[in-house]
């Protein structure tokens, strides 16, 4: 073999396109040494689910064995919190939602195929897929009150495309897929492409039309309904997540299952939280009732923002969004700026407490006015 042959052994499409920052942890807001309003993550305020504490509680002295080689068990509480309408078998369970994203990413996607996605989106969906190696087909949604544009969704799809991505609610934007919207997707994919539904913020939806991907896997349809324990249920610091899908795709995707994925308090943390229906009540009875105050005050302050179906909401300061997220942290607030999401001239702002969401607003009127 020629040694001076130059080889690049290096695969071309992991070059990074597009990257994913994070905001402050909460190790870098406490070195601040100042009290700090994080409301740029669409972290729960409220904390986490008091069942999953416990059982987290309950099983520390274990942690010297390993966890369940498989997610059986979180399987068969999934569903039963879906009333036994979805098997046991038709669930993935995973670190994060993002894992399990992965995890059906690299099942369908690579060379010479593509995914169909609308921006502004979760970052995620573009960059897994790329990783693969796959081309990602992006229909922008509506600039003014994002709306997906169906028609054109649907136009994108040629041979090649394995994958379409939808979110409902969407972050960052808050918006969200009407039913009948839903139905014309999903009933409008050619056979060999597989609907994705990330529905990590279901819980917060109170729109009359909403609908969740149950409805079409129940009727066999290639769809997959992704969803998180970090929002709701305040565990994002565990990293648990889960989808449920046809058995015939979910253990397709389970061949890329690893033993021992989800680690032991993890599990235990997640089949807790899934019977606690009054922190949940809780969460979603704060997020309700602070949105419309939250509006109220925007109104009064002058600042474009959009209505929302999530935990967050999506504005348009008339700053610069940097700066926005400047000067606001100035004053003890911490938001996201989400032109990298694909909104430029936004910002993300998540929906606190009661106290929170004073000192939110208190923050805007200063900056906004300074």
């Amino acid at each position: 073999m020629d040694q001076t042959k130059d080889i690049n052994i290096f695969k071309p499409y992991l070059k990074a396109k597009v990257s994913y920052k994070g905001g402050k942890t909460l190790n870098d807001i406490k070195a601040l040494d100042k009290p700090i309003y994080k409301l740029s993550s669409n972290e729960n305020l409220l904390g986490t689910s008091p069942k999953a504490i416990q059982a987290i509680i309950d099983h520390i002295g274990n942690l010297n064995s390993y966890p369940d080689r498989s997610a059986t068990r979180l399987q068969a509480a999934l569903s039963k919190f879906y009333e036994n309408e979805l098997k046991p078998e038709q669930f993935i369970c995973g670190p994060s939602g993002s894992e399990v994203l992965d995890l059906i990413i690299r099942g369908f996607m690579g060379e010479g195929l593509n995914a169909v996605i609308s921006n502004p989106a979760f970052l995620v969906y573009q960059m897994f897929s790329e990783k693969q190696g796959a081309e990602v087909i992006d229909v922008p949604l509506d600039p003014d009150n994002f709306d997906l544009n169906i028609d054109g969704m649907l136009d994108a799809i040629n041979e090649n495309t394995r994958l379409l991505f939808l979110t409902s609610p969407n972050n960052p934007t808050g918006s969200y897929i009407p039913e009948a919207d839903m139905d014309r997707i999903v009933y409008g994919v050619p056979d060999h492409v597989i609907v994705v539904i990330d529905e990590v913020y279901f819980q917060f939806a109170d729109a009359s039309d909403y609908c969740l991907a149950k409805k079409y896997v129940k009727e066999g349809k290639n769809v997959i309904g992704v969803n998180s324990f970090s929002k709701a249920y305040g565990l994002a610091g565990l990293r648990l997540g889960y989808a449920y899908t046809t058995e015939k795709i979910a253990q397709y995707i389970l061949q890329l299952y690893k033993p021992f994925l989800i680690n032991m308090l993890g599990l235990e943390a997640a089949i807790a939280a899934l019977s606690d229906t009054e922190f949940i009540k809780e969460t979603v009875t704060l997020v309700q009732t602070e949105k419309m105050k939250i509006y109220k005050a925007f109104d009064e302050v002058g600042i474009h923002y959009w209505k929302t179906q999530g935990n967050f909401i999506l504005t348009r300061p008339k700053l610069d969004p940097q700066v926005f997220e400047e000067r606001m942290f100035n004053e003890g607030i911490m938001v996201r700026p989400v032109g990298n999401f694909g909104a430029p001239g936004c910002v993300r702002i998540t929906i606190g407490t009661e106290e929170a969401n004073e000192a939110m607003i208190e923050a805007i009127r200063k900056v906004v006015n300074s």
